[in-house]
């Protein structure tokens, strides 16, 4: 049986993914409903793949990952996510998973990728793979780093510098100081500019 960790703080995903991989060779050992309690649960057992959600409250996304992996190397990770955009499946996979799949995937979708990346293969979904194909080369944020992507994604969303500050576990200056280069990298000067360009690079939905 292949053991898999899954990480999502919505109890009706999680309910629904074990459906699926109810009566395969994929067995559900643990659940985690955040990033910080599927790190402990890493670094307490251990899993053939880790099939994590993108946003979870407290550690998530790119951190998320390289905690993981820098944990428990050999783990195998899976990232799902709403985003369907090429900077975070790039990204994802640049930073140790082994796959990335959107939510809005089939079933059988989700069982043949966690079987490749449990034989050793690398999983991208359709739409983004479609989206890596079709980005503007040399787009402005691919010059961010992972924080100031991840800081970017949720100002965007409309999160305050505190708010921003307590999901990453951050300090509000901290935040202000990244959303400032951010500005400068990208070259605008207001939340809104940077609203407008998120839009425009599809990175948000």
């Amino acid at each position: 049986m292949t053991r898999v960790l899954l990480a999502d703080d919505h109890k009706i995903v999680r309910d629904g993914l074990k459906r699926i991989l109810a009566g395969t060779e994929l067995e559900v050992a643990a659940e985690a409903a955040s990033g910080d309690e599927a790190l402990a649960l890493v670094k307490a057992n251990d899993y053939d793949i880790a099939m994590i959600d993108m946003s979870m409250p407290g550690l998530s996304g790119i951190a998320l990952v390289k905690r993981l992996k820098a944990e428990k190397p050999k783990m195998k990770l899976l990232v799902l996510s709403m985003h369907g955009e090429h900077q975070y499946a790039a990204r994802a996979l640049k930073a140790g998973a082994s796959g990335y799949l959107t939510k809005d995937s089939a079933a059988d979708q989700l069982l043949g990728a966690l079987r490749k990346i449990a034989a050793g293969g690398v999983h991208i979904s359709d739409a983004a793979a479609s989206a890596l194909v079709s980005s503007p080369a040399g787009s402005s944020h691919e010059s961010l780093s992972d924080r100031e992507f991840e800081v970017l994604k949720l100002l965007v969303q409309g999160l305050g510098p505190s708010e921003i500050g307590e999901r990453l576990h951050l300090s509000v200056k901290t935040v202000s100081t990244h959303k400032t280069r951010i500005q400068e990298k990208l070259g605008l000067g207001s939340t809104a500019e940077l609203v407008r360009y998120a839009l425009e690079h599809k990175l948000i939905d």
